[in-house]
């Protein structure tokens, strides 16, 4: 059984063999080679390749014959093949042979159909060429001739139409190389003749103005009103002739066009026009050129910037044109110049400058025009050179008035210019201000007879019924300031009116004038040589109640000073635009600024008793009665009663000095107590003070009591009841805080509106406990050893760590 199992494995790795690829054999051979009949395999393998070779055998015998047949036939075939080439080879040389002249003549017809294409290339080309030599030559004639305007229009046809069809030649390359130069030489000549044209007018500004304003006078007269006239086209030429040359007003069409306006029917003016003096043509032509090179915004942005230039040096006045009015003249006349220029190339260019560009310059003249002659004018003193300068101006308004040019500013002018001598007038009045408050004595004016008392109320409307009664010799309660002051306002009224009615002015015009001037001159001028006078050195107490008495009377004129007014002027006081005086403010503010001098001095004279003040600051506490107040404020209340009692006329008191107003002897005796009352705690919070002692404590109370006591008595009248007591209330709180040591009601009621200690800053307090507590501690340096110190030292600890947390909780 075994061998027959063994034949039937042999017999199938056989066919496998057989059947399958070599590359998937090596399986079917290990399965040979692991078994143990391997010789018998390599029988059978033997048997099976030897039948193999006998069936191809018999195969190649089967087919012998027939391919012996086959090479046989293909021996014959190889013969008929070698006839065949050598058929061929000839058939071809025969051809060759018979081609080589057929070939020479198609090679001959080939350069002939090259050569008749090449002379119809040249003769297109030359076709081509020729018109634009023909063009270059014409433009270098019209180079030669100065003929730019045609030359442009030639040069842009050779650019843009004859080169292009042209083609990319060598003198094709040259004539576009050169054609920017050409363009080049074209502008700057262009601009060579603008510039020339520029420097003309620039120089001829002065006669141009000087014609235009001859035509304004010959029109109107120097009496005239200066209210705004309608534009006259005064010296205007007619136009007829540029428009002619160009349907839209913008250039003309050839060289000859000039741009000059037509003149033909200049017999019919009556007065040549400025214009006739200047040759405008080159604007004309650059423009022209400008425009075909397409540059013309850069032409026109050249234009206006050379112009402005020429603006601002013409604007520039001569540095001693205020010397005479002929420098006025030659001044003004060059500014209507250049504007009559630039009106007409407005009219006649049609873009080169516009409406908005010569309103700006027009702008920039009258705020140069107007800087000028304010900045001259104020050296001008002599009143006939004032008025002929303004008859000038108004002449110069009116020229370019009639030119279309807005005026009203320069008419504005002629009222500043009285406003310019108005600033004569009041540094003139200065001066004499000042003399009187210097001369004055600063005291009442004694009467004695009733002849010197109406000549004082002739000079001030004093009136005062109580001062009637009284029997003479009396005093008055102004100095001679008043009077005098009062009789300075009206001449500088008078002074007003002088030059106001030189500008043909309405009444009421008249009336505001002279009411601005004068309100100019007691806001400015008076009030500041009053500030002067308050703040001079070594003025008094007494000096500062006098002014502040004055002021008040002089406040008190102000509607007498608008009577007055109104009666020169014609014009009711009462007329709902008229401008009132502000003569009151003048003199509040001068008399507030004396108040306040006022407090200044006697907070300057509590300065110097609180230098005066000596305290022990590490003093033990005294255990007796209270103690006496310091010597230093003893001397300060005597003096605060003395010169509050002499200022305030108290019962008793000889009448020497001016009495203070009550408001203010109240404003002052507050401010002085305030001051006093923050002094003292300034001293006791002081960095170089570094401990208080409760003994310290105890003597600062004690003053603060003494100047409660001053307070109580009233040494000024018109408190009510304890209010001056208000001044201490801080200290006071701060005080008892310290010497009652009721810091727990303190840190209990804190923030409540009804505090005992309301007054009291826990800031203020901690630096002083922190002080109080650094004394005791020095002072005690057994306090460890004795309880109640001890206890007290802890309890100053608590009480500062409670302060710190209020201020960490309330003031953040």
């Amino acid at each position: 059984m075994a061998s027959i199992e063994t034949a039937a494995e042999h017999e199938r790795i056989l066919r496998e063999i057989e059947s399958t690829d070599t590359v998937c054999i090596g399986p079917t051979l290990r399965s040979v080679y692991d078994g143990q009949e391997h010789g018998l395999f390599m029988e059978k393998l033997d048997g099976r390749i030897r039948n193999h070779d006998r069936e191809i055998e018999k195969m190649c015998n089967h087919h012998f014959q027939g391919f012996v047949d086959s090479i046989a036939e293909l021996l014959k075939v190889r013969g008929e093949a070698q006839k065949l080439k050598s058929q061929v080879t000839e058939t071809n040389k025969r051809l060759q042979d018979d081609g080589k002249e057929l070939i020479q003549s198609m090679e001959e017809l080939k350069v002939c159909r090259l050569q008749q294409r090449n002379i119809a290339s040249t003769i297109d080309k030359l076709t081509q060429c020729l018109p634009v030599l023909d063009m270059y030559s014409k433009l270098q004639e019209q180079m030669r001739s100065k003929r730019y305007y045609p030359a442009l229009r030639t040069l842009e046809l050779l650019e843009h139409t004859c080169l292009p069809r042209a083609g990319g030649y060598r003198f094709c390359k040259i004539m576009a190389a050169n054609i920017p130069t050409l363009r080049q030489e074209i502008r700057d000549t262009a601009m060579c003749q603008l510039r020339d044209f520029l420097e003309s007018i620039r120089k001829h500004s002065d006669k141009i103005g000087e014609t235009a304003i001859k035509q304004a006078q010959h029109q109107h007269s120097l009496d005239s009103s200066v209210a705004m006239q309608p534009r006259t086209m005064i010296g205007r030429r007619s136009r007829k002739g540029w428009m002619e040359n160009d349907g839209q007003g913008s250039s003309p069409m050839t060289e000859q066009d000039s741009g000059i306006l037509d003149v033909e029917d200049d017999e019919e003016e009556e007065v040549p026009g400025p214009q006739e003096l200047v040759d405008f043509s080159p604007v004309y032509h650059c423009l022209h050129i400008y425009t075909v090179l397409g540059l013309r915004d850069e032409f026109e942005s050249y234009y206006r910037k050379q112009r402005r230039k020429q603006a601002r040096l013409v604007l520039q006045p001569h540095s001693n044109m205020h010397e005479t009015l002929e420098g006025y003249r030659r001044y003004f006349n060059q500014i209507v110049g250049f504007f009559v220029v630039e009106d007409h190339v407005l009219h006649t260019t049609h873009g080169l400058v516009n409406s908005a560009y010569v309103e700006e310059l027009w702008d920039l003249a009258l705020s140069k025009t107007i800087a000028a002659l304010r900045t001259h004018s104020s050296y001008c003193d002599d009143p006939d050179l004032v008025l002929d300068l303004k008859n000038l101006i108004v002449l110069f308004a009116d020229t370019l008035q009639g030119y279309g040019f807005p005026v009203s500013q320069l008419f504005d002018m002629l009222l500043e210019m009285r406003d310019q001598y108005g600033e004569i007038l009041l540094k003139k009045w200065n001066v004499t201000f000042r003399q009187i408050l210097d001369q004055d004595n600063f005291s009442p004016i004694p009467v004695s007879t009733e002849e010197e008392y109406k000549h004082y109320t002739s000079l001030f409307p004093l009136q005062d019924p109580d001062l009637d009664k009284l029997p003479f010799p009396k005093k008055l309660p102004f100095s001679e300031f008043v009077p005098k002051v009062y009789c300075q306002l009206k001449e500088f009224i008078y002074a007003c009116l002088k030059y106001s009615e030189d500008l043909h002015l309405s009444s009421t015009e008249i009336d505001d004038m002279i009411r601005k001037s004068t309100n100019l001159l007691l806001t400015r001028t008076l009030s500041h040589c009053l500030q002067y006078a308050i703040k001079k050195k070594n003025v008094g107490l007494a000096e500062l109640v006098q002014v502040i008495i004055n002021t008040t009377h002089l406040e008190e004129c102000c509607h007498f000073l608008e009577e007055f007014i109104s009666n020169i002027t014609n014009v009711p006081p009462d007329l709902a635009n008229a401008t009132k005086l502000y003569g009151m403010s003048t003199f509040k503010d001068a008399r507030h600024a004396a108040e306040a001098e006022i407090y200044t001095n006697l907070n300057a004279k509590i300065d110097q008793f609180l230098q005066l003040a000596e305290y022990d600051w590490t003093a033990g506490a005294s255990g007796g009665g209270a103690s006496a107040p310091s010597d230093y404020l003893i001397d300060l209340t005597t003096f605060l009663n003395s010169t509050f009692s002499v200022f305030t006329n108290l019962p008793g008191t000889p009448v020497q000095h001016a009495t203070l107003p009550g408001k203010v002897a109240q404003t002052a005796c507050m401010s002085a107590c305030k001051h006093i009352s923050i002094s003292l705690l300034q001293l006791m919070l002081d960095p170089e003070v570094r401990q208080i002692s409760i003994g310290a404590l105890q003597q600062v109370n004690t003053d603060v009591r003494e100047c409660e006591n001053f307070a109580r008595a009233g040494p000024v009248r018109g408190f009510q009841g304890d209010t001056l007591l208000l001044a201490f209330s801080d200290l006071r709180q701060l005080l008892d805080l310290f010497t009652l040591w009721d810091w727990s009601t303190y840190l209990a009621d804190y923030g409540r509106p009804g505090s005992k200690y309301l007054r009291v800053n826990p800031h203020t307090a901690l630096i002083l406990l922190e002080k109080t507590r650094e004394s005791g501690r020095k002072n005690n340096m057994f306090a460890q050893f004795r309880r109640a110190d001890k206890d007290r030292q802890r309890l100053m600890d608590t009480v500062l760590k409670q302060l710190r947390s209020l201020i960490a909780q309330h003031h953040p």
